[in-house]
């Protein structure tokens, strides 16, 4: 069926974009992480900022749920204000 080519070339674009969204949100988050274990506060806000607008664009575009985003930047950023 036509409808069912259609959606399944739409599927495989989302699919695509979806996870390369992901993976730039993961390797975001994992830039924090290692600056928080390096103790690190400079670095670690720096790249607080950058995982908070990946993530709040990702949740916004769906690719993430909305409560997932708003807890791991929450957690990310009491860490990096520990950091003292």
């Amino acid at each position: 069926m036509k409808s069912a080519e259609k959606r399944n070339r739409q599927r495989v674009k989302r699919e695509g974009r979806n996870r390369a969204v992901s993976s730039t949100v993961r390797t975001l988050v994992k830039r924090v992480r290692t600056a928080l274990h390096a103790k690190d506060k400079a670095a670690a806000s720096t790249a607080l900022h950058a995982a908070t607008v990946a993530l709040d664009k990702a949740a916004t575009k769906g690719v993430v749920h909305a409560k997932t985003a708003s807890r791991t930047i929450s957690r990310l950023a009491a860490q990096v204000n520990r950091l003292g």
